[in-house]
């Protein structure tokens, strides 16, 4: 009976602090609002109250304080309510702070699951690891692993992977960092596993971009240049580069207001490959650093951030300049950190470029498949966004292909090819590459516009001809009238 006194005071209470309002009664029981059963339950005898709600940083209420009878028998003045008011308002803080703790923890809870259900399903099955543990692995000659002008096609996925594993081996990284054979193979095996599968930015791009790495590495000689922890962290970007790509760029993900464009307001993209980077790398059966010492460890990752990143063309736009004047001055000094920051980044944009220096044919192919990802952006622009897209993402513009491509030579791929020509002769097959494929972009490209010309000529042609026999026709027309 008792507790139905005390839930009946709570209710009122409840009631009352839903207004948002302060209570305050000099005299109970002169003031028609208070129950006098609740001191004969009690038998506590009420004199004074003062009741004031509790809320949250937004106003909202989140629980009710209440003094009752003054120590002195007085009745609460204005300075007993400041002092309850300011109270009720650290109290509120404390509670506000406490619910939003359990949330947070709660949500931590559920990210952790969700990233433990994510790993699991990200990484690929230990049994496929253990099958390509016991595949026999070629050498890098045999592979054609040292050659500029390398070519992926012959190779099935089985092939590319055995390839990725000798890279690492012939470099000394798997000895250098203790990695675990079979971990090795789980984690290039996940990482295959998280391209999506788009037209061109998947696991084949990435496996290429690693090679043309290597071959820098290798038969560039810039193995000399660099530091064990900086050729790690250059190879295992370079296959990790474009984890997880959809298919568009980040000004799309922008304008379509993607959720990722919210997490990352620049290089978007390549903050989510770098994400993804780390995620696999943290998976257990996926930790091919796990051996590193801790200051090691640290490194690479700094290293692998900033290699990841370097593949957004508008960070290349933002630090080619002052990489060109280095080499073009001859100014470089690669013992200093600032140097080999730039070089390590140019040497991620040319390893992601280097489709345009293989031979034509692989050019060509490889041009194709990127112009029908960007035209499936730009569909995706029409259908959802309302928008006219570019050029180079416009089906409609598909016949100006070649003209797009010698700019794109011209403004990205030349420029960054004739600055890293001058770092090592070693690594000058890679601007032959380029401007051969140049010149044969170039060549397609006036003889598209020949034969618009020709076209146009001919359509002129027609149309006098056309005309002609119209005015004939008239002509004859008024000669009968007159006759007429």
């Amino acid at each position: 009976q008792q507790n139905l006194v005390f839930l009946s005071i709570l209710v009122y209470l409840v009631m009352w602090a839903a207004t948002g309002q302060t209570l305050k009664i000099p005299d109970a029981y002169k003031d028609k609002r208070f129950d006098p059963k609740v001191d004969e339950e009690t038998k506590y005898k009420t004199k004074s109250i003062l009741c004031m709600p509790i809320k949250n940083a937004q106003g909202r209420v989140i629980g009710v304080a209440q003094l009752i009878n003054k120590l002195d028998g007085s009745s609460f003045n204005k300075n007993d309510q400041n002092l309850f008011e300011a109270f009720a308002i650290f109290c509120g803080m404390g509670i506000d702070n406490t619910q939003m703790y359990e949330k947070v923890m709660r949500a931590v809870a559920k990210q952790q699951v969700a990233l433990e259900c994510l790993s699991y399903h990200a990484s690929a099955p230990a049994d496929d690891a253990k099958r390509l543990t016991k595949m026999p692995i070629l050498t890098s000659q045999e592979y054609g692993l040292l050659d500029y002008s390398f070519i992926d096609f012959n190779l099935d996925d089985d092939d590319t992977l055995k390839a990725s594993i000798r890279m690492f081996q012939d470099l000394n990284l798997v000895d250098k960092f203790r990695i675990n054979y079979e971990t090795l193979c789980r984690w290039l095996l996940s990482v295959k596993k998280n391209y999506r599968n788009v037209t061109y930015h998947n696991w084949r791009h990435a496996f290429n971009v690693a090679q043309t790495m290597f071959c820098m590495l290798r038969v560039g000689q810039m193995d000399n240049v660099l530091t064990d922890c900086e050729r790690l962290a250059l190879m295992v970007g370079c296959l990790c580069h474009d984890l997880d790509h959809r298919g568009v760029n980040n000004q799309f993900l922008n304008r379509s207001m993607s959720p990722l464009a919210e997490l990352y307001s620049t290089s978007t993209l390549e903050h989510h490959h770098f994400d993804q980077c780390i995620m696999i790398l943290s998976t257990k059966g996926n930790d091919i650093l796990s051996s590193l010492k801790p200051d090691e460890y640290e490194r690479v990752i700094q290293l692998l951030e900033s290699a990841i990143l370097a593949t957004d063309l508008a960070l290349y736009f933002k630090f080619r300049g002052e990489f060109f004047h280095l080499v073009e001055d001859k100014q470089a000094d690669w013992s200093k950190e600032s140097d080999r920051g730039l070089l390590r980044s140019m040497m991620m944009t040319a390893s992601d470029v280097s489709a345009i220096t293989k031979p034509w044919e692989v050019q060509r192919k490889v041009a194709e498949l990127i112009a029908n990802e960007f035209f499936e952006q730009g569909d995706l622009e029409k259908i959802q966004l309302k928008i006219t897209p570019m050029d180079m993402m416009n089906r409609e513009k598909k016949e100006e292909l070649p003209r797009m491509q010698v700019g794109f030579i011209d403004a990205i791929c030349m420029p960054v090819y004739q600055a890293i020509a001058k770092v090592s002769p070693k690594l000058s097959p890679l601007l032959d590459g380029c401007a051969k494929n140049r010149d044969n972009w170039l060549q397609e490209a006036q003889s598209k516009h020949v034969q618009d010309q020709c076209g146009r000529e001919n359509e002129s042609k027609d149309m006098c001809e056309s005309e002609r026999k119209d005015r004939k026709r008239r002509n004859g027309h008024d000669e009968k009238m007159d006759v007429r």
